[in-house]
């Protein structure tokens, strides 16, 4: 029989009691890590810890984001307004579904990341990542053009709404023998400066045709509004080399501005082009070549559902902004849409209750049939 002593009612050690309505008072600066949390509230690193692991208290990862103007606000509101279907303002507003919208955008893609993390044998020796210097690590910019795919009713693809991605490079001589290549060799380099004039040809020249050959003929006669941001590289609508270079084929092309100091509102920022950077990080590029093929290639073969996935985002994000009167700080909504898209009731377009519709034209001081 045991002894009284040997039972397990208090043994073990004891546990600390920690008063969780201390951190709310312990300013954001001195809790930024486990250990400044610790010395804040005098208690160890592992109880900290393990308060963490229970989930009385919670990570969070706080996003820089752009600080916007009233000015900016109001547009972005206007522009979320716009983006509603006009015939349902009266009943049960509704966005339109953007499948006459593309999205522009650059973005450099950097040859390797400053840091990398690996997971290795113990008894395997770590590799060695360098460059010449890590202010200047190898990149290309590049522009994408995607728009909203499109499905028939037996859910099959008519049109996988992408539509091609552009290095900013040219081929020029070798200035000097390296291991790669002796002087004079041609090689490919990027355009360190993308100027507008840069943007424009780029535009006449690789983005409107693309559009032409891949667009959908059922809807060839719909004007295709070509949606960018406010960058001062960027063409302006009414630029006169575009229209004139608009005018020469039968499609109604427009160029439009969204909201400046508003990456959620283009799906390349929103999301898109972060898949394809993370992927192509998977892919270790060593020169300007391997990289332009690592991005192009991921860019054709990252799947459809993605994109599509991307501007149902855009448009409950465009909810989100409507019931903060046009704020920004605002949680990205998650809809689980692979669920949704797995029983077939991914919504292409979303609805909105009509108090928030009321609510944002109050706001700006609008009239329904603004």
């Amino acid at each position: 029989m045991a002894n009284a002593s040997s039972k397990l009612t208090n043994s073990g050690c004891k546990r600390v009691q920690l008063n969780l309505g201390k951190v709310a008072e312990i300013p954001l600066r001195h809790r930024t890590n486990i250990r400044s949390l610790s010395k804040a509230l005098n208690f160890p690193k592992s109880t900290v810890h393990r308060r963490i692991k229970e989930g009385k208290i919670r990570p969070h990862s706080n996003a820089l984001k752009p600080c916007l103007s009233e000015d900016n606000k109001r547009a972005r509101l206007r522009f979320c307004l716009s983006m509603l279907e006009p015939n349902s303002l009266q009943g049960q507003p509704m966005f339109k579904s953007m499948y006459d919208y593309v999205h522009i955008d650059e973005k450099w893609f950097y040859i390797s990341k400053e840091a990398e993390r690996y997971y290795l044998l113990p008894e395997k020796e770590e590799p060695h990542h360098c460059c010449k210097s890590k202010r200047f690590i190898t990149k290309v910019m590049f522009l994408a053009a995607v728009a909203q795919p499109r499905f028939d009713e037996n859910k099959n693809e008519e049109f996988s709404g992408k539509i091609r991605i552009w290095p900013f490079t040219y081929k020029g001589p070798a200035k000097k023998n390296n291991k790669n290549c002796a002087v004079g060799t041609l090689e490919t380099k990027a355009i360190v400066s993308v100027t507008k004039d840069v943007i424009r040809a780029c535009l006449i020249e690789k983005v409107l045709p693309a559009i032409r050959s891949k667009w959908p003929r059922s809807s060839a006669t719909n004007t295709i509004f070509i949606q960018q941001d406010n960058a001062r590289p960027h063409v302006d609508p009414f630029d006169v080399g575009f229209l004139e270079a608009v005018s020469r084929k039968g499609f109604d092309i427009r160029l439009s501005y969204q909201p400046p100091n508003n990456p959620d509102m283009n799906v390349l920022d929103l999301r898109y082009f972060r898949v394809i950077q993370s992927l192509q990080y998977q892919e270790v590029p060593i020169n300007i070549d391997e990289l332009v093929y690592a991005v192009e290639k991921l860019f054709e073969e990252l799947s459809r559902e993605t994109l599509d996935h991307v501007f149902v985002t855009l448009q409950a994000c465009m909810l989100e902004v409507m019931k903060i009167n046009s704020g920004n700080n605002y949680k990205l909504p998650h809809m689980e849409k692979r669920k949704l898209m797995r029983d077939g009731s991914l919504p292409c377009q979303i609805q909105c209750e009509p108090h928030v519709v009321e609510n944002a034209l109050a706001h700006l001081h609008l009239s329904p049939g603004f």
